[in-house]
């Protein structure tokens, strides 16, 4: 596991209580890894590792570091990576594949992964999982040997076949709960507001014309089943992208509200409200990383 996270941090924990043998390569060590899972805290008995010299070829890799910090893992996935090595990307975005490809040994296995996980790093290998334990992959003996893999792990493996779609599907989730509760630094609670799911059903409608433009088969009905996925997650819970702005880490606006930008100017589709919540985004990051 490169990466250790929210999503990273829960998977590794996951594979392990499963019996996997789990290594979570780092970049400064940790004392242990605990989960506050299902009303209880449990601590899973991974291996750390801080040295990619110190790390040789696994079966499996899992990348669940944030898209921005791809480039960053380099040093891990050429070691991790051998004949017969696969490399799950857990991230959030479209474009996995391409994303990922120039950092491992060419013919490495690639293989998507969708994460519909609610969870936040409390502090340094402390993760609190709220809802939700599922990854959607592109169909093929890939995503079939993965599943095999965690079949004993309480988390779910749903291959898909039209993965293009579902990588859209996936980003219209995120694309109004991560920038919307990172710049209002809320939580979900505030989406009960009338003028907040207008706001919402809006920036999804124009990333839909942006989505079909790229051949994924997006229409109203995603837009409707979106909102109906905030309002089942808890007030409580938060996004990824407002945990990082609350700790002070980099946000990974450029792969959410910005491959919607990026994609509507290559159609020449104008795209006004994510344009003005990228440019927002990218202010706040800036004084982030000040």
């Amino acid at each position: 596991m490169i990466g250790a996270g929210a999503i990273g941090g829960y998977l590794a924990a996951l594979a392990q209580w499963a019996g996997l043998e789990v290594t979570v390569c780092v970049r400064s060590p940790l004392d242990a890894l605990t989960v506050e899972t299902g009303g209880e805290v449990r601590r899973a008995a991974v291996g750390f590792a801080t040295d990619p010299a110190r790390v040789a070829p696994v079966d499996w890799v899992l990348l669940a570091t944030k898209a921005q910090d791809t480039a960053g893992a380099e040093g891990w996935l050429r070691r991790l990576c051998g004949p017969g090595t696969a490399v799950v990307v857990v991230q959030n975005g479209v474009g996995h594949r391409a994303r990922v490809a120039p950092y491992v040994p060419e013919g490495t296995g690639i293989l998507p992964a969708l994460a519909y996980i609610s969870a936040e790093r409390l502090a340094p290998g402390r993760i609190r999982h709220h809802i939700a334990s599922e990854l959607h992959v592109p169909e093929g003996p890939l995503a079939d040997g993965f599943a095999a893999a965690l079949a004993d792990s309480g988390l779910t493996v749903r291959p898909v076949g039209d993965f293009t779609t579902e990588a859209w599907r996936k980003l219209f989730v995120n694309l109004a709960l991560n920038p919307l509760t990172a710049l209002l630094q809320q939580r979900m609670g505030v989406f009960a507001d009338p003028e907040m799911v207008a706001l919402t059903r809006d920036l999804l409608r124009e990333a839909a014309v942006v989505a079909r433009a790229e051949g994924a088969d997006i229409g109203e009905q995603d837009v409707g089943n979106t909102l109906e996925i905030y309002r089942a997650i808890p007030p409580d819970g938060g996004s990824s992208m407002l945990f990082d702005r609350l700790a002070g880490r980099p946000m990974e606006h450029e792969y959410l509200t910005g491959a919607v930008v990026r994609a509507g100017e290559r159609h020449g589709i104008a795209t006004p409200l994510n344009g003005m919540l990228l440019t927002l985004l990218r202010a706040v990051d800036r004084e982030l990383r000040a």
